[in-house]
């Protein structure tokens, strides 16, 4: 096949697609081009379903080569390494957004990259991976419920604008990536700077119209150049079977899903199933059941599903006895541990997170390497999700693609009410452990951040809280749910969570279901969570409700300095020397700002005063008329040089040694002599003249 390209303009801005020309031996493949920004996008799939797989052996990977952005990688090996948390990030992002699409029966490994071959920063990437990844499907023999389109949506000055540039996005006070299928949005991520829940929509319901020409084209490609669909096994079910293990499990299960505790419900349920299934197996025989225990079991997992969201769909009360708006109980705790310099405990019901707040210096900094090039990062948020707070056993590993993501929602969350560098001068890092969890832990770790850095001493400029939503239709009616157990995670059409302060959202993830979500929809399920969301800043701030008015003693003091320009090679020194010097004789540690600002950071505020008087001596710049307190440093036949501060030094003449005439300098002073000085004069060279005869019966000048 020769290369086939489209080009379809979306905002003011053209995309381009080609196939036919690269990766032509993948399922599908396809080359977008986006300004001078390229993204290679395949997918292949197995010929045969995995062996005893019971899911959807989906991969997805999106990955920025270097090379893209004409750069060679750091480090020893010279290439690609670990993904970055972007890739990470995008990966997820495009896993989240396709996952819902593929049969439920699809069980040949399925394989979806999206790699970055040349990067335009004023054209992201990002969505080119996934419009290009959902291409890929659209017009391959792989069965999927597609195509799906994603723009980067802003709003600038009150206008919203789709896939804006590295510019306009500084501008902006709202950046969401948004997915959509024809019929409705399938995922949401993004952050904003407190605007309100009617501005989300407004986004959410524009970013729906900038993806349908996106949809249309690939509709387009699919009809010229579409491979047949490979066929999919059919669900297996057994009605007679369904019937009666509906039949044996409807009374009991009944009263084992609204067991408030999640340990019990779970350990109830378990129980109910395996009653059934016994009685089904001795109903059956031997024979016949192993042929149809996969199916009853089956039967009993879709019977579950079915009365826990029609139960709280028809009689609104949720398997915890919760209605369908209240938020469970909260607990809060700060000052949990002796040397952090913060932390919080948060509970809401039985999810649960000791948060704490490290602060650092500049030093501190994570340093990224990006395709935008190199650049800093003064605020870290990571989350760590240990198997024994589900109760459960696993081997600990680094941080998975779910902990990264959760870490960098909460991040989002709370980043942008941050005092500014200048009048926080700190390196912040939270690090959220998540000691039990039933629901919503992402949520508990954006509100023990909170509490945490007010229990640091961080100024925020507002609290920050988040909730999880859930949102079910059945039979035709809608429920929206606050504050979601893991087990309506689940089963809901649609989860979404909503973070931000009493001003308005500062952070939102969706991932939607639903074949259409009405506009009515969306703003009642915000509105919801803006109550519960309040109510909770509530209760956080019946714990703490404003920043402590000192740091932690344990953490860095940091006092700045301002120096001359000309004057940062005399504190460094040759080789470093000079404030290597300053670094032992204090302990402290010592940040040099190409402006000529000097950060002086320790926990002991002596030795921090120390280390700024000699930072102070070596910068001071010496003054006609004023007496100083000197040190003899050598001794010559017309006179003496006196050090009057460090790596300062002046020439007292013969002359003005004493008021009377004098034949030996040695008579006078000697090396290593301390000696009260006056400045008199500095020639254009800088050359100092002193005179200790004018000088004699006065005090230092400071």
């Amino acid at each position: 096949m020769s290369e086939i390209t489209h080009s379809l303009k979306v905002g003011d801005k053209t995309f381009t697609f080609s196939t036919g020309l690269v990766a032509k031996q993948a399922h599908g493949s396809i080359f977008v081009g986006f300004g001078d920004s390229r993204v290679l996008c395949t997918v292949c799939a197995a010929k045969e379903p995995r062996p005893g797989m019971d899911f959807l052996p989906l991969t997805v990977d999106y990955i920025e080569k270097t090379f893209a952005a004409g750069k060679i990688p750091g480090g020893f090996y010279k290439r690609e390494g670990r993904p970055r948390d972007h890739e990470t990030l995008m990966s997820r992002i495009i896993d989240r957004s396709m996952r819902p699409l593929f049969p439920k029966t699809w069980r040949c490994e399925t394989q979806v990259i999206s790699t970055v071959f040349s990067y335009d920063p004023d054209f992201p990437t990002d969505v080119c991976g996934l419009i290009g990844a959902s291409m890929a499907l659209t017009v391959s023999s792989i069965p999927f419920a597609g195509p799906i389109a994603a723009v980067r949506i802003g709003r600038i000055g009150g206008e919203l604008v789709a896939n804006p540039g590295v510019e306009e996005r500084e501008r902006s006070d709202l950046d969401l990536i948004v997915a959509c299928s024809e019929q409705a949005i399938t995922m949401v991520e993004g952050g904003a700077d407190e605007v309100s829940e009617t501005a989300i929509v407004d986004a959410l319901l524009f970013a729906h119209e900038s993806c349908k020409p996106l949809i249309e084209l690939q509709h387009q490609l699919r009809a010229e150049f579409g491979e047949p669909k490979r066929e999919v096994s059919p669900e297996k079910k057994d009605e007679a079977l369904a019937a009666r293990v509906s039949e044996l499990a409807t009374p009991s299960l009944m009263a084992a899903i609204v067991v408030p505790e999640k340990q019990a419900r779970s350990a109830a349920l378990d129980q109910v199933k395996k009653d059934t299934l016994a009685k089904v197996a001795e109903e059956l025989g031997e024979s016949a059941w192993a042929e149809k225990a996969s199916l009853a079991g089956a039967a009993f997992s879709e019977l579950k599903y079915t009365a826990v969201r029609r139960k709280i769909v028809q009689e609104k009360v949720r398997i915890d006895g919760r209605g369908l708006a209240d938020v469970r109980p909260i607990m809060g705790q700060v000052e949990l541990l002796e040397r952090t310099h913060g932390s919080a405990l948060f509970q809401r019901g039985e999810t649960q997170a000791i948060v704490t707040t490290t602060l650092g210096t500049s030093a501190d900094e994570q340093k990224l390497d990006t395709l935008e090039g190199f650049s800093f990062k003064r605020f870290l948020l990571h989350y760590n999700f240990p198997p024994y707070s589900v109760g459960e056993v696993k081997f600990l590993r680094s941080p998975g693609r779910r902990e990264i993501g959760h870490g960098a929602l909460a991040e989002r969350a709370v980043a942008g009410l941050l005092p500014d560098q200048d009048a926080f001068p700190y390196t912040v890092r939270v690090v959220s452990e998540v000691t039990e969890s039933n629901g919503s832990s992402s949520m508990a770790s954006v509100c023990g951040a909170t509490m945490s850095m007010l229990d640091a001493g961080v100024p925020l400029k507002a609290m920050a809280a988040g909730i999880a939503m859930g949102l079910i239709e059945q039979d035709g009616e809608i429920a929206v749910l606050s504050d979601i157990l893991g087990d309506e995670d689940h089963l809901g059409d649609m989860d979404f969570k909503v973070t931000g302060t009493e001003q308005g959202i500062t952070a939102v993830q969706m991932d939607i279901k639903l074949t259409g979500v009405s506009r009515q929809t969306l703003e009642k399920a915000l509105n919801q969570a803006r109550d519960g969301r309040l109510h909770i800043l509530q209760e956080m701030k019946k714990v703490i409700d404003g920043p402590r008015s000192e740091i932690s003693k344990w953490a860095p003091r940091i006092t700045k300095v301002k120096i001359k320009l000309e004057r940062i090679k005399d504190v460094i020194g040759p080789g470093g020397k000079v404030v290597k010097d300053i670094v032992n004789k204090t302990g402290v540690a010592i940040d040099i700002g190409d402006d000529g600002t000097i950060s002086i950071a320790s926990s002991d505020s002596q030795m921090a005063e120390k280390a700024v008087k000699m930072v102070k001596d070596i910068t001071r710049e010496p003054e006609i008329g004023k007496i100083y307190l000197g040190n003899v440093r050598k001794v010559v036949d017309f006179g003496a040089f006196v050090e009057i501060f460090p790596g300062t030094d002046g020439l007292v003449h013969i002359s003005d040694l004493a008021e009377k005439r004098v034949n030996r300098v040695d008579d006078i002073v000697r090396e290593g002599d301390e000696v009260l000085v006056k400045v008199v004069s500095i020639d254009r060279q800088g050359k100092i003249r002193l005179s200790r005869r004018e000088a004699i019966g006065q005090r230092p000048s400071d």
